[in-house]
């Protein structure tokens, strides 16, 4: 359950906070005009989504699951690395992408410029989730994911009035090493599932030695404990390390 709240909790943040930046950038502009195009393309990249992850829960193959796991962890790495790269410009990246699409030369090109920009957004946050939820096998799947978006719809309201107070940057930081933690877990049941195939040297030993740390494994829910365990303590430990460097600052700007 942990991993599905953990996954949507931070996919349908980053979806919320996409699109609060685009309605309060169209509001700033005074092209709330623009608006019917935004949600018409959040219901379409939601409805591609589901289609998607009902898709993915039908495919049930060693074969295509290990080919599902290395995607879904090639696609996650590369997102998560993007955003931690770029979350401190996101917000003027995705006005300025937003503005070009916007400012099309007739009325028609400029709702669907905005149209699909939302819809690329949008889906991008919901193919991601999919693909990593298709690798989530654990009790609770869906109560899980339902107390994620829930957490995450709050979280950006919390985020909508009280910005000054939530540091984006940790929780990007955070729930980023969580990911890169379970891609590496993706990459082992990869292996277990081609192991599985008979698609590997020595597959039926490597299919023994890796059945225990299988997400339904004996072992397997050790895995996700350890990766809450290991984001707490370096979110701890970051809070630790800014509280120094705030008291170190305080002294130097005094007169």
């Amino acid at each position: 359950m942990i991993n599905a709240l953990i996954i949507v909790f931070r996919e349908g943040f980053e979806a919320f906070l996409t699109v609060a930046i685009i309605f309060a950038y169209l509001s700033k502009t005074g092209r709330t005009w623009l608006r019917p195009a935004v949600w018409w393309g959040i219901g379409v990249s939601v409805l591609a989504s589901f289609a998607l992850g009902l898709v993915l829960q039908r495919v049930n193959q060693p074969l295509w699951e290990g080919v599902l796991a290395l995607v879904a962890a090639v696609l996650v790495a590369t997102f998560v690395l993007q955003m931690l790269r770029t979350a401190p410009r996101m917000k003027r990246n995705m006005e300025q992408k937003l503005e070009h699409h916007a400012t099309r030369g007739s009325r028609a090109l400029a709702i669907a410029g905005t149209f699909f920009f939302t819809l690329l957004m949008i889906t991008r946050e919901g193919m991601e989730t999919a693909l990593m939820l298709i690798q989530v096998r654990q009790p609770g799947f869906t109560i899980g994911a339902i107390l994620g978006a829930a957490a995450a719809a709050g979280l950006s309201w919390i985020w909508a009035h009280y910005a000054p107070y939530i540091n984006l940057k940790r929780f990007f930081q955070v729930t980023g090493l969580f990911l890169l933690m379970f891609t590496g877990h993706v990459i082992f049941y990869a292996i277990h599932e081609f192991s599985e195939a008979e698609l590997l040297p020595n597959s039926e030993a490597i299919h023994t030695a890796t059945e225990p740390w299988t997400p339904i494994g004996i072992y397997g829910k050790w895995v996700s404990i350890g990766m809450i365990a290991v984001c707490a303590a370096w979110l701890i430990g970051s809070s630790i390390v800014d509280r120094i460097r705030a008291a170190q600052r305080i002294p130097a700007e005094a007169p």
